[in-house]
Parts: C-alpha cells; sequence; structure tokens
C-alpha cells in the first residue's frame, strides 16, 4: 500500500515543511502554510500519462552539428498580439496570461480563438470555470462562434489530456490552470502541487505534439500570478493584461518571452463587443491633453521596440505638514525624489517645503530612463507656474551631478514626435550626431539641466 506524508506548502513561493509555521521562511508571508498529503507511488510504478511517452536514450550532441531554423509562426488578425508575441503564435509554445479578475483574459483568448478557427485552424478552448452554454452566450456576444471552435468544460486533467489526443487541435486553451486538477496528487486545485504538476504535463503535451497552448493564470493581490514561481519560468512566453476595471483600456504586457523581444506592450480597449486594438497608442494618451498649462509635458518614452508618447503630470504645492509628501503614480517614487534633490542641488530650487504629486497620463506604467528630463521639467513647470510650449517634446536621462546624459534609440523617438505634430525636441547633446532629423521638427541639444531649462522656460 502507497505510504502517505503530510506536509506544509507556502501557497506564495513554493516552500515545503514538515510542520505549520505562521511565517514561510522562504518568502516572509503570512498564513499562507496549507497542509497537503503526498501519496508515495509504490515502487515500480509509473505515472498516468508516461506510457504515451516513450523513453528515447539522448546523447550528448556538439552544437555546431545542431541544425536551426526559425521558429513556424501563425499571424492572427490582431496585429498587437503578434507584436507582443513576437511575430506571431510559435508552434509548439507554452503561453502563460496573468491579469486581474474582470479585466478581459477570457474574452481576448476567446476572440483570439475565433480568429485562429476562422483562418482554417482547429482550436480547442477548454473551460474550467463556466459550462459550454456559458461559453456560448459570451462567443455570441462577440460574435466568435466558429465550426472549428471545440469548447470543452472539464477540470480533470486526465480527460483533458486524452480529449487533446483525440481532437488533435492546432492550438489549445485552459481557461485557467487554477481550476485543473492532476488525478494522481492528492492536494486541492489551485494548490502549489496541482499547478506545477498541471503546468509540466501541458508543457510536455504542447512540445511532443507540437501544439501551441494558452494558459490563463489568476493573480494575487499583489498583481503577482498565483502559484509556485517556477510556473513563470517553466513557460516559454509571460504576458500580463493590466489596466484599470472601471477604464476601458487595457494593456498587454510581455515580461519573458523566448521567442521575441520582451516588455513589448499592446494596448486594446474594451467595448461591448469585445475588445478593439488600439493602432496609434500616442495620440490616445495625448487625446485628452491640456494646452497652455503649468506642469504638464511629454516624454517618447520606448515599450520594447515602439516609441510611444506618453503625458507627465505634476503638482507642487506648499505643504502645510513637517514633512512634505511626495506621491508618483505610473513612475517610481524614489525617483521621482532623487530628482527633485537634484534640482535643490543643482537649479537651486527650495522643493523641501513643497508637496509632489507626479502622475502618468492614461494609465501606462513608464520605468526607463529616458524620461528623467521630462520630470523635472514638470516639477519646475508646475513650480514656477510657468506652462511649457505645447508643441515641445522632452527625452533625457539625468545624472546626479545634472547632467543630460545619452539614451538609445532616439531616432525612433523624434520620429514619432514629428508624426504627432511636435515642432522641437529637447534631446541628449551627445545623441545629436549619426542620424538625420525628421522634417518639421527642430532638434535641440543640451548637456545639463540647467541649459535644458532655459530652452524651455526662457522667461525665467
Amino acid at each position: 500500500m502507497a505510504k502517505k506524508k503530510i506536509k506544509f506548502i507556502c501557497q506564495s513561493c513554493g516552500y515545503e515543511s514538515a510542520k505549520w509555521m505562521g511565517k514561510c521562511p522562504g518568502c516572509a508571508a503570512w498564513n499562507t502554510m496549507t497542509e497537503e498529503t503526498e501519496v508515495a507511488a509504490p515502487k515500480g510504478t509509473r505515472g498516468a500519462f508516461q506510457h504515451s511517452a516513450p523513453q528515447i536514450a539522448q546523447k550528448a550532441t556538439p552544437i555546431n552539428s545542431i541544425e536551426t531554423k526559425e521558429e513556424p509562426r501563425t499571424k492572427t488578425e490582431m496585429e498587437e498580439l503578434n507584436r507582443v508575441l513576437g511575430g506571431g503564435i510559435v508552434s509548439g509554445s507554452l503561453v502563460l496570461i496573468g491579469g486581474d479578475p474582470g479585466i478581459g483574459k477570457s474574452t481576448l483568448l476567446l476572440q483570439v480563438s475565433a480568429l485562429l478557427a476562422k483562418a482554417g485552424k482547429k482550436v480547442l478552448y477548454i473551460s474550467g470555470e463556466e459550462s459550454i452554454r456559458q461559453t456560448k452566450m459570451r462567443a455570441e456576444r462577440l460574435d466568435a462562434v466558429s465550426g472549428d471552435l471545440l469548447i470543452f468544460a472539464e477540470t480533470n486533467l486526465e480527460l483533458i489530456h486524452h480529449t487533446i489526443e483525440e481532437v488533435e487541435p492546432d492550438f489549445v486553451i485552459v481557461d485557467s490552470i487554477q481550476t485543473v486538477y492532476h488525478p494522481e496528487v492528492t492536494s486541492a486545485p489551485g494548490s502549489v502541487t496541482q499547478v506545477r504538476e498541471s503546468t509540466a504535463e501541458l508543457m510536455r503535451v504542447a512540445k511532443t505534439k507540437n501544439i501551441a497552448i494558452f494558459l490563463v493564470g489568476h493573480v494575487t493581490k499583489e498583481g503577482q500570478i498565483a502559484g509556485p514561481r517556477i510556473l513563470e519560468h517553466m513557460v516559454d512566453t509571460v504576458l500580463y493584461f493590466e489596466g484599470e476595471r472601471h477604464h476601458t483600456y487595457r494593456i498587454l504586457r510581455s515580461v519573458k518571452n523566448r521567442f521575441g523581444s520582451t516588455n513589448e506592450i499592446a494596448i486594446f480597449e474594451m467595448l461591448q463587443g469585445g475588445l478593439k486594438e488600439v493602432l496609434n497608442p500616442s495620440e490616445l494618451f495625448l487625446q485628452e491633453r491640456s494646452s497652455g498649462t503649468a506642469g504638464s509635458t511629454v516624454v517618447a518614452s520606448m515599450e520594447g521596440t515602439r516609441p510611444i508618447l506618453v503625458e507627465i503630470q505634476a503638482l507642487v504645492t506648499p505643504s502645510s505638514f513637517n514633512y512634505p509628501k511626495r506621491m508618483a503614480t505610473g513612475i517610481d517614487q524614489n525617483r521621482v525624489s532623487l530628482l527633485m534633490a537634484v534640482l535643490e542641488k543643482r537649479v537651486g530650487l527650495m522643493l523641501q517645503s513643497q508637496d509632489a504629486y507626479i502622475k502618468v497620463a492614461g494609465g501606462v506604467k513608464l520605468d526607463e530612463p529616458a524620461i528623467d528630463l521630462a520630470v523635472l521639467a514638470s516639477i519646475v513647470s508646475s513650480f514656477r507656474d510657468i506652462a511649457p510650449k505645447v508643441d515641445d517634446c522632452i527625452i533625457g536621462e539625468v545624472g546626479l551631478t545634472g547632467e543630460v546624459r545619452r539614451v538609445s534609440r532616439i531616432e525612433q523617438r523624434v520620429q514619432e514626435a514629428a508624426k504627432l505634430g511636435f515642432k522641437r525636441a529637447i534631446i541628449p547633446k551627445s545623441n545629436m550626431g549619426g542620424w538625420d532629423f525628421p522634417e518639421g521638427i527642430r532638434v535641440v541639444g543640451v548637456e545639463t539641466i540647467n541649459e535644458a531649462l532655459k530652452e524651455l522656460f526662457p522667461q525665467q
């Protein structure tokens, strides 16, 4: 008879312990240790699915004798999704999509499934959270009904595995991985062990049968994909679906991609009929910008290979407390404090008694150093109550000594600004050579923040 072993596993990081502990030693989270029973299989037995995978002896191969070719990709009619995936869906890949509840993960994948099915591909949509009738009702609302789109409502991994072998689809959608359970694992669905084992089996199916599989993953209250961290290491691509539930715009961000560049983003608008692509995000983020307002500047930021123009707003007001507030939305708050310290030291602005609130308009998050000069200019504009020119675009990294440093892909940034009608671009002087300036925009190079402020605010 198989032996049973009781252990406690952290549901956040997967740390295992022989006894229960209030605080996990692995991730320092409280009350995340849950009891699970592990049944040791008798000697000589094999797993439920191992019989279908023959043991083939592999030998070490010299790397220069291995033949390689470009991975075949299937392009969808969603150009934004193709961009995030690196040019299309790679056959045999395992893609994990995470996001907050109600953000639109199932809607996106159901629309993609319908587009692939209408293109002649056989798609198997496995729903672990809805019945087949509920899925059909949602598909009718999204106009995503096709004869090649097969719906299967099941959470038993063994039945899912046999259905994939029977149907032989080109693509598989699993919604969601937290609802799937391995019949040989005694722990509850959604536990660390279940998620790890289920993902490992689906990864083996994807690689051996050359089927692209999409997994929907729930997220924790901290915004991380629920389950063990190894889940993100096992899959080929990790996508995060971001956005406020009460706003219509959604951002699909690539944080890991073995077949393309990371930090690519796709922008969608949630409408009554489903998600619609936003092909010009720069125009979207600037369409509600008010002209002639102090504290508002525009920066050309890079998201992967795409330049995006966004508005940075700052509000600097006298503080009524001994310790002034520093708040930032869409940008690192510590970086804002650093830039304000540079202003005090190198420009002589007394900001110690001022509250400062910084916001990136549109809900996008910026984390590259090329936005430093624009953030700094917004703070100075609000502090002095002087509005910068509406057709100015500001690009540059700021050092601690007050110098404006070189940034990458300056040509694409300036071209995007010129395309949207900006007349002047303030950039680092070290970026001035080696490329042709676009027509219709004047490019000004600066070496220090004092030079940049003189160009932006000549009246002061």
